[in-house]
């Protein structure tokens, strides 16, 4: 395997080579190569595992779980917290180690770390407080009780663009409900998966309890997480057609399921706004991540009114936003995950000129190299363009100019998604109007960053089910259990 001695770390055991099953590190025969997207460097190798490795990992879930649930919730909480302290230790390590793999600017990269291991530190103490309920009976003689209970096992399907965050949300409410866990990191990145399960155990976390299985087998790895009769609830983070196939397989064990699927967020902004900060707001949701966020901003839409003024102050503040390495000083837009994603979003910007958009700004691949693009601003788009239509997941922002309330909330409605959507504006009546009725799980209302542990994370239509993070979080890992205690008046 390779030295990890160049790469700038303080602690070079945070790059760990294998997939961690029950407590020890998997070899394989074969090996996925980890590149920096930035320059195609090769970061390290890690073993391709497969489905014989994701059976056995689920195996070790299940031999865990007896244990790990029959700990009191203050005992787990106490091992997650030895685990929070240690992500924030390594706070910076681990901040390299995600901007390597994945480009994103080392600045977002160290927040990202902070605010997966939030979660962790949430939930190790809402475990705490999972309360039951006595319920009045029928007749004298019965009691009803009703208690929660860890679901069991639990399987999760993780994508590359918050290698940290995407895990540290899902496994912090399984632990924390005394659910074992599995999880299939992205093959682009799975350093910052191993780099949590190295720090997971010297926390002192039980053998078994968190499990990282690395493979390009996506398909037969999925089936065993989806379709394996131990595993009692699945969850995914991804774009919808995977989530619905996924969806689809866990069908045949009916297994508990929540999905944090596609996007297409509105950021609308009326003419009451304070446009300084929604200029502010839309930069922070829209370029975070080069664009690759399932909550950042995709349509831009602004009141006629204020139009001119928003998309020049608005395109001054793009403009200053640098592109390069992630690693570099000042960086704010880092590369995309790869040349197809480059060109994926580039189809989207020029079939939308074609069809009447004009350029502001952008509007090109960058010439700091195959998988940058540049930042891009575009005016006179409609909500049937492509870049309207579709999630782009790169740094594009379509602005679509607008009339009236009735109309933008007919617009922004108009998706099949419904994750996240953002406005801005100061009549307290047009707030509650236009919150009430936009059709979106979460919305930010003069404000562009709005995810956070105490929070409820996650969409309806089909942007998925089931929600991450808050008291509500822990719900999806427990289940039900009535108890009808009967014959006291004997």
């Amino acid at each position: 395997m390779k030295n990890h001695s160049d790469l700038g770390l303080e602690d070079s055991q945070l790059i760990q080579n294998f997939s961690y099953i029950n407590g020890h590190w998997h070899s394989s025969e074969s090996q996925i190569s980890v590149t920096n997207p930035a320059n195609g460097n090769e970061v390290a190798k890690v073993s391709n595992a497969g489905v014989i490795e994701t059976e056995l990992a689920v195996n070790a879930a299940k031999g865990a779980l007896k244990m790990w649930s029959a700990k009191s919730a203050n005992e787990r909480a106490g091992l997650m917290r030895n685990w929070f302290n240690l992500m924030m230790q390594n706070q910076d390590d681990l901040g390299r180690i995600l901007t390597l793999e994945q480009g994103k600017a080392l600045s977002e990269a160290k927040g990202e770390v902070a605010y997966g291991a939030a979660f962790i530190e949430w939930f190790a103490e809402e475990g705490k407080r999972v309360y039951g309920d006595t319920i009045p009976g029928p007749s004298g003689d019965k009691r009803i009780i009703v208690i929660k209970q860890p679901v069991g096992v639990v399987a999760a399907i993780t994508p590359w663009n918050f290698p940290n965050a995407m895990i540290a949300r899902k496994a912090a409410a399984a632990l924390a409900a005394g659910c074992t866990f599995v999880v299939r990191p992205a093959t682009q990145t799975p350093l910052s998966a191993l780099a949590m399960a190295e720090l997971a155990q010297r926390a002192g976390i039980p053998a078994g309890v968190f499990n990282v299985v690395v493979g390009d087998d996506a398909s037969g790895m999925g089936k065993v997480l989806t379709q394996h009769p131990d595993v009692a609830k699945f969850t995914f983070t991804g774009s919808t057609p995977v989530g619905k196939t996924l969806l689809s397989q866990c069908a045949t064990t009916v297994k508990k399921v929540s999905m944090e699927l596609g996007g297409n967020a509105p950021f609308i902004v009326f003419a009451d706004a304070d446009i300084d900060a929604a200029v502010e707001g839309a930069l922070l949701s829209k370029y975070r991540n080069a664009g690759q966020t399932c909550v950042c901003t995709n349509r831009i839409f602004v009141q006629n009114e204020v139009l001119e003024q928003f998309t020049e102050k608005f395109t001054a503040g793009v403009e200053k936003l640098a592109i390069g390495n992630g690693l570099d000083d000042g960086v704010i837009i880092g590369p995309m995950i790869s040349s197809k994603a480059v060109n994926d979003v580039d189809k989207l910007v020029q079939a939308s000129i074609a069809q009447g958009a004009k350029v502001i700004l952008g509007a090109k691949k960058d010439p700091a190299g195959e998988n940058f693009y540049q930042a891009t601003v575009l005016s006179q788009v409609s909500n049937d363009m492509p870049v309207a239509k579709n999630e782009i997941f790169g740094p594009v922002s379509p602005i679509i100019a607008f009339d009236n309330e009735e109309e933008v909330i007919a617009m922004a409605n108009d998706t099949e998604f419904g994750l996240a959507a953002y406005f801005y504006a100061r009549d307290i009546g047009r707030i509650w109007r236009v919150a009430e009725r936009l059709e979106y799980g979460m919305i930010g209302i003069n404000e562009g960053i709005i995810s956070n542990a105490a929070a409820p994370f996650g969409g309806v239509k089909q942007s998925g089910s089931g929600r991450e993070g808050s008291k509500y979080g822990l719900d999806d890992y427990l289940e039900i259990k009535y108890l009808c205690l009967g014959g006291l008046d004997k």
